[in-house]
């Protein structure tokens, strides 16, 4: 069948990962764009700061790097275009630059989600968010420096190797990969199970019993209606939810991508188009991950959506036409003032006054 059609195997495989990253990239301008407008019309949102920087990391990296994932990757991935020696540079440098403003933001919202749950009261813990992320895009600025120390491109009849994982950082690509994700893994880990502990201890801490409430009678009703149920659930369920996203998340898209960084650079370069749109993925999963869990964000979001769709007029609904309701309007008296029984020969008797003087005046 396919050599009937004409196409072979790889090249199905290569159609089918161009469709599946066009999606991936259409899907983190939408979600970002559109999160980006929320975050800023939500009053009050105190990780708002936090949520815009990810959300324009977010979208320069699904301008800018994901485009060159599609267009020139090496043969072995998505594109066939090659570029020149100083457009390579440049790809490498935004791929190194952007990627650990990425992880190192998301994990500065988990410890600045951190500080506001576990310690409310203490603002003087809290760093400012703009010092916190100038520290954070000076750190993806070094890391990126370092794509400038790697190997030179290759000459255009061999494949360019424009990536981090092709030899875009020569012996600093370990380094690169500790400092851009094992380093963001670790504080994200700590932050989201330090949540997930004061969660859990909120949770399992008794009530403490209302001031001048009565005490309990010692009836049978009330010794059965204090027994624990039959399969107990845990009361922390629904503070494990959220850290455990966060987490998995970040797993499931950065783990492969840190792994291939510290295999050998052929084995790299092999699975770098896997890899690479694995960890992409990223950008377009925030928006609904960070975005649309938390409550004022959502509320914010169907306001603006109900603002955005015209309103159409009320139609007659079908119970109105149902054949009770008919009858029932059918029946129903006509509106206007009722007369009583002394009103109406009063009425008649006008009438008739009326018509005598008319024959009157006539004859």
């Amino acid at each position: 069948m396919a050599n009937a059609t004409g196409l072979s195997a790889p090249e199905v495989a290569v159609s089918m990962g161009l469709i599946l990253a066009a999606l991936v990239e259409a899907a983190a301008l939408l979600g970002n764009g559109a999160l980006l407008v929320v975050v800023l019309r939500t009053p009050g949102l105190r990780d708002a700061l936090y949520l815009v920087h990810l959300c324009v990391v977010d979208l320069l990296a699904a301008a800018s790097i994901m485009p060159l994932g599609l267009l020139a990757a090496p043969p072995p991935g998505l594109g066939r275009v090659r570029l020149g020696p100083a457009p390579c540079r440049a790809a490498r440098f935004l791929s190194a630059a952007l990627l650990p403003a990425c992880t190192l933001g998301v994990a500065a919202l988990g410890l600045a989600r951190y500080r506001l749950i576990v310690h409310p009261l203490r603002p003087g813990a809290r760093p400012p968010p703009t010092l916190v992320l100038t520290a954070v895009w000076a750190a993806a600025g070094l890391l990126g420096a370092l794509s400038l120390l790697g190997p030179p491109p290759a000459p255009p009849p061999a494949p360019a190797r424009c990536s981090v994982l092709a030899g875009g950082l020569g012996p600093f690509r370990p380094l690169w990969a500790l400092l851009a994700f094992a380093l963001p893994a670790l504080l994200l880990l700590g932050a989201y199970g330090s949540i997930f502990l004061v969660a859990r201890r909120a949770a399992l801490r008794p009530p403490r019993p209302a001031r001048g409430s009565r005490p309990r009678s010692d009836s049978l009703d009330s010794r059965l209606s204090i027994l624990p149920p039959l399969r107990p659930r845990p009361p922390w369920g629904k503070a494990a939810l959220a850290p455990a996203l966060a987490v998995g998340q970040f797993a499931a898209c950065w783990l492969p991508y840190g792994c291939a960084c510290l295999a050998p650079a052929a084995q790299a370069a092999a699975a770098e188009a896997a890899v690479t749109w694995i960890a992409y993925s990223a950008f377009a999963a925030h928006p609904f991950l960070y975005g649309l869990l938390q409550r004022p964000v959502r509320r914010t979001l169907g306001r603006l959506a109900r603002r955005a769709l015209p309103r159409s007029p009320r139609a007659c609904t079908s119970r109105a036409w149902h054949p009770r309701a008919l009858l029932q309007r059918l029946r129903r008296p006509p509106e206007g003032p009722a007369l009583g029984p002394s009103e109406a020969p009063e009425q008649g008797r006008d009438l008739t006054g009326r018509e005598s003087l008319s024959l009157s005046e006539a004859t």
